[in-house]
Formats: structure tokens, sequence, C-alpha cells
């Protein structure tokens, strides 16, 4: 097989073995930016965790604290809790790095396989689509805070359902363990 062919391939695997929806859902806000933690990053690369950040560290001056950060041990736990990791053996004896939009991109350089080249093109994609997603929700709102002031009360009703159909959806608490067949449901 070709350079070129072998470049396509990994081009088209790495964008069907990876789903935009998962990319989206790794991505997690901290510090009031959105970031990509080194595990996930790992991952969707296909490289160990620490040979991810041995090449970051072999790189400094591509990633500027601006670029990744280092997670605080209360955001560690945070996290932890959040995400069910485990906290027993074998388990991670630093905090993890927090990679912004940029940092990502930085990776790019340093990780230059076919695969890494083609999952950062996915990468950029989620995190191009999340600031779109945010400017639509935004215009929107200002949108329906103008016609909300244009008309009076008697349209308040629409506009309370209209934000809360605009409103993220709300998870509910599941039951854990069995029901009995008296139980409502």
């Amino acid at each position: 097989m070709t350079r070129l062919a072998r470049e396509l391939a990994a081009k088209h695997t790495a964008a069907t073995l990876i789903p935009a929806e998962r990319i989206a859902r790794s991505i997690v806000v901290l510090r009031g930016r959105r970031v990509l933690l080194d595990t996930e990053l790992a991952a969707l690369y296909g490289v160990e965790t620490r040979v991810l950040v041995q090449s970051v560290k072999r790189n400094p001056e591509r990633f500027p604290g601006d670029f990744r950060f280092r997670l605080s041990p209360a955001e560690a736990e945070s996290l932890r809790s959040q995400i069910v990791i485990s906290k027993g053996r074998g388990g991670r004896r630093y905090a993890p790095y927090a990679f912004t939009e940029q940092g990502v991109a930085m990776l790019s350089g340093v990780l230059n396989s076919p695969r890494a080249i083609a999952v950062n093109v996915e990468i950029m994609r989620a995190f191009v689509r999340l600031r779109r997603m945010t400017a639509s929700h935004a215009h929107l709102a200002r949108r329906l805070d103008e016609l909300e002031k244009r008309y009076d009360v008697q349209f308040k009703a629409v506009f309370d359902a209209i934000r809360e159909l605009m409103a993220p959806p709300r998870r509910r608490a599941r039951r854990l363990g069995f029901r009995s067949e008296e139980e409502p449901t």
C-alpha cells in the first residue's frame, strides 16, 4: 500500500471509529474552559496515557499554561466522583492534564501519526460545533428576550414554554434495586 493510501485509510478509519458524539461527550468544562483530559485524548489517539504525557513533557515550549494545565487535587477528585474512576490499586499517581483546544492542536505536531492527525481533525470539528451551538443558543435567547419585551403578558406562557424547551434536559435520578409488583413504576 502506498503512503497516500495508508494516510487516507487512517483518516477514514479514525473518522469512522470515533463518532463526533463521543468526542463531544469527552469535552468537559474546567476553570471556565472547554478541555479534554489526557486519558481521553490518549484513548482517542490509540496510545497509552504515559506516552502522550511523555511527548508533551519532551516539548514544553509547545504547551504553555493556556494550552494545558494539570488538575488540582480537588478538581481531580471531583472528576473521579463524577465519572466513577476507581481510586484503588493501579490508578494514577499524578493528577491528569487538561488540554484546551489550542493544546489539542499542538498535539498533532507532537504525535505525528496518520491516526493522530485524523483524530485531531475530528476533535477540532467537535470544538467548532460546540462553539456554534453555544452561539446559536445565545442568539435564540437574545431574540426571545426581544420578542418578550415587544409583546405583553398574554404571551408569557408561550415564552416560558420555549425557554423550558431551550434548557438542557434534566437527568432524572434512577432508583437502584428491584421493584416489587405492588410498587408503582
